[in-house]
C-alpha cells in the first residue's frame, strides 16, 4: 500500500513536481488546511509513481463498468442493470487483486473484493449514505503496468442526482477520458456537457460505442458520425476514430472482435506517447488549483490580523446579511427567468402548432396514397409493414423541419444562457461594491470565460419512431379476423400512430430548450451560493485564528503577519 505521507524516492523522474506538491502540502498544514494538504500529498504520490487517470465517463447504463472489466481482464468492479456506481473507483496496477475504500474521515480501509459492492454500488450504498470518498482496486493487468489507471465514474442522468454531482466533482482529477456512448441515443445533453467540461481540461479523449452486439451496422455508423460531429463542433478540435465494441462479448470471449484490438492499441499508444506528459499536466493543474485556495486563505488571515476584531465581526455580520440578501435577490430573479421561459415556450409552441397543422394534413394524404402499395399477407406481418410506412412518412416530414428548429433552439438557448451569466456576474460585482471584496480573490469568480460561463448542451436524441407492440389479444385478432376487417383496424391504428409520431417528435425542440435553460440556471445559482458560503467560511475561520493571536499581544500579531507573508511567497514560488 502507498504511504501518502512518505517522501517520493530521489530516482523518480517526476521528483520536481512531486517535491513541489509535498512542499505545498506542508504549507497547507501550517495554515491548518488539512483537506488541501491531504490532496497535495495524494497527488504527489501518484506523480512520483507516474500514475495518470483515464476516467470512463458517460450516461448510466452505457456499460462503463463492464468495459473496464473487459479491458483489465478481470471482473473487479460491479456491474448490473440499474445505475450501479455510486462513488469513483480507481483501478490501478497491483501484484494481486485486492481493494480498499476511503471513508470521509480520510482513513483507508482494506476490504475483500466480494465486499466492494457494499461500498460503491447504488443498490447497497444509495446516494453514498456510507460516506465513502472513493475506492481503489488493484489488479495485475499488463495494460496498467506502466502507470495508467482507469476510473469508473457514476453515470450521468440517473434518478440519483448525487451520482452526477460526484462525477462532476471528479473532473479536476481527470487526465484523459474514455467517453462511452451508445447508438440509442448516441450522446445525450448531460453527457455532452460533461465531455465539454472534461475536454476543456484534457486533450486525450477516446470515443467508444459499447453494446455493439445490440445494434445494427447502420445504427452504429450513424451514431459514430453524429458523436464525432457534435463533439468536434463543441470542442473546436478534431476527434479520433469512434471504436465500436461489445464489452459483454469480450468478457465472455465470444462474438466478433470488431474494434477491440484497435481500442487496446489506442490505449497502449496513450501510455507510450502521452503518459509522461499527462502526469506532468496533472501536477501543474493540481499546483495551480491548490495554490489558489491557499492564497485566498492567507490573504483573509492577514487582513483579519490587521483590522480590529470588532471590525472583522461587523464585516462577517455584514457578509451574512449580504448573503441572505443575495438569496432574496436570486429569488427575485426567478420572475425574470419565468418570463423568459414563457416567452420561449410560446415562441416554439406557435412554431410547432403551425408545423403540425400542415404536416398532419399532408402526411395523412401521403399515407392514403401509399397504403395500397403495402403488400397484403399474414395479419401481424401486414401490421408491421403498415407501421413501418407510418414511421417513414413521419420521418420524411419531421427531420427536414427539425434542422432549422434545432438552429433556432440553439440561438434562443445561447441568448438566454448568456443573459443569465451576465446577470450572475453583475450580481457578484454588486456584492464586491457592497463590501464583499473577498470575491475578487476567489479564482475566476468574476471571469465569464473561466467562471460561470454556461455552454449550450442542446442536442437531439434519436428520432422517436418505435411503435408499441400489439397486445396478445390484438395479435390474435390480426391473425383470425377476416383480412378486410383486420386491415381496417390496423389502418385506423396506424393513422393514430402517425399523428402521435408527428406530435411527439415535433414538440421535442420546445421541451429540450426549456429543459436546458432550467438546468443551466440551476447550475448558475448553485455555483453562486457555493462561492458565497465558501467566502463566509474562510472569513469566520480567519477571525477565530486572529482572536487567538491577538490575545498574545502585538508582537505575536506582527510575527503572524510576517509568517503569512513568507507563506504567501513560498506558495507563489511553487507555482
Amino acid at each position: 500500500m502507498q504511504d501518502y505521507g512518505s517522501l517520493p524516492t530521489e530516482t523518480s523522474v517526476n521528483m520536481d513536481g512531486a517535491s513541489r506538491l509535498l512542499r505545498l502540502g506542508r504549507l497547507a498544514q501550517e495554515l491548518g488546511t488539512e483537506p488541501v494538504a491531504e490532496e497535495a500529498r495524494e497527488l504527489a504520490a501518484r506523480v512520483s509513481e507516474g500514475r495518470f487517470y483515464v476516467a470512463c465517463v458517460g450516461q448510466f447504463k452505457r456499460g462503463k463498468s463492464t468495459l473496464l472489466n473487459a479491458l483489465v481482464g478481470h471482473e473487479v468492479v460491479p456491474t448490473g442493470f440499474i445505475p450501479v456506481t455510486a462513488v469513483p473507483t480507481v483501478i490501478r496496477f497491483g501484484d494481486e487483486v485486492h481493494a480498499r475504500v476511503r471513508m470521509r474521515d480520510g482513513a483507508w480501509r482494506d476490504i475483500a473484493m466480494i465486499d466492494l459492492k457494499e461500498y460503491v454500488t447504488e443498490e447497497l450504498n444509495p446516494e453514498n449514505t456510507k460516506a465513502v470518498e472513493g475506492a481503489e482496486v488493484f489488479v495485475p493487468s499488463p495494460l496498467l503496468s506502466s502507470g495508467m489507471c482507469f476510473v469508473d465514474t457514476p453515470g450521468l442522468g440517473s434518478v440519483f442526482t448525487g451520482n452526477t454531482a460526484t462525477t462532476q466533482a471528479f473532473i479536476p482529477h481527470i487526465d484523459a477520458a474514455l467517453v462511452v456512448v451508445g447508438a440509442d441515443p448516441p450522446i445525450a445533453g448531460e453527457e455532452l456537457t460533461l465531455v465539454e467540461a472534461v475536454g476543456k481540461e484534457v486533450q486525450d479523449l477516446i470515443l467508444v460505442i459499447n453494446k455493439a452486439d445490440r445494434t445494427t451496422d447502420p445504427e452504429r455508423a450513424a451514431a459514430a458520425k453524429f458523436t464525432r460531429e457534435i463533439l468536434e463542433k463543441q470542442l473546436h478540435r478534431q476527434m479520433g476514430e469512434v471504436f465500436e465494441v461489445s464489452a459483454a462479448e469480450r468478457m465472455e470471449d465470444r462474438g466478433p472482435l470488431r474494434d477491440w484490438d484497435k481500442l487496446l492499441a489506442s490505449l497502449h499508444c496513450l501510455v507510450e506517447d502521452s503518459g509522461r506528459n499527462l502526469v506532468h499536466a496533472a501536477c501543474d493543474r493540481g499546483l495551480q488549483r491548490l495554490s489558489e485556495q491557499l492564497l485566498a486563505i492567507i490573504s483573509e488571515d492577514r487582513d483579519a490580523l490587521q483590522r480590529p476584531i470588532e471590525e472583522s465581526e461587523r464585516r462577517i455580520e455584514l457578509m451574512r446579511e449580504t448573503i441572505n440578501e443575495a438569496e432574496r435577490s436570486m429569488r427575485e430573479l426567478d420572475y425574470l427567468f419565468m418570463a423568459e421561459l414563457h416567452r420561449i415556450s410560446d415562441l416554439f409552441g406557435e412554431r410547432h402548432k403551425r408545423f403540425f397543422a400542415s404536416a398532419w394534413t399532408e402526411s395523412e394524404t401521403e399515407f392514403g396514397e401509399e397504403l395500397p402499395s403495402v403488400p397484403l399477407g399474414f395479419g401481424p406481418h401486414y401490421r408491421r409493414r403498415v407501421m413501418h410506412l407510418v414511421q417513414e412518412i413521419s420521418r420524411r416530414r419531421v427531420m427536414p423541419w427539425l434542422k432549422p428548429e434545432q438552429e433556432e433552439g440553439e440561438r434562443q438557448y445561447r441568448a438566454v444562457a448568456f443573459r443569465f451569466v451576465e446577470m450572475g456576474n453583475s450580481f457578484l460585482k454588486k456584492l464586491v461594491d457592497a463590501g464583499l471584496s473577498e470575491l475578487t480573490r476567489m479564482p475566476h469568480a468574476l471571469d465569464p470565460e473561466e467562471g460561470f460561463r454556461v455552454r449550450s448542451s442542446f442536442t437531439f436524441e434519436k428520432f422517436l419512431s418505435t411503435a408499441d407492440p400489439p397486445s396478445p389479444l390484438r395479435w390474435l385478432a390480426d391473425v383470425f379476423l377476416p383480412l378486410v376487417g383486420a386491415r381496417r383496424v390496423i389502418t385506423n391504428e396506424a393513422r393514430e400512430f402517425l399523428r402521435y409520431l408527428l406530435e411527439i417528435n415535433s414538440a421535442r425542440v420546445q421541451n429540450d430548450v426549456l429543459n436546458r435553460i432550467q438546468e443551466s440556471r440551476d447550475r448558475l445559482q448553485i455555483e453562486i451560493r457555493k462561492l458565497l458560503h465558501e467566502i463566509s467560511r474562510i472569513a469566520v475561520q480567519a477571525l477565530d485564528r486572529a482572536r487567538k493571536v491577538k490575545e498574545e499581544g502585538t508582537p505575536a500579531v506582527q510575527s503572524a503577519i510576517e509568517r503569512l507573508n513568507g507563506l504567501e511567497r513560498d506558495v507563489s514560488a511553487l507555482v
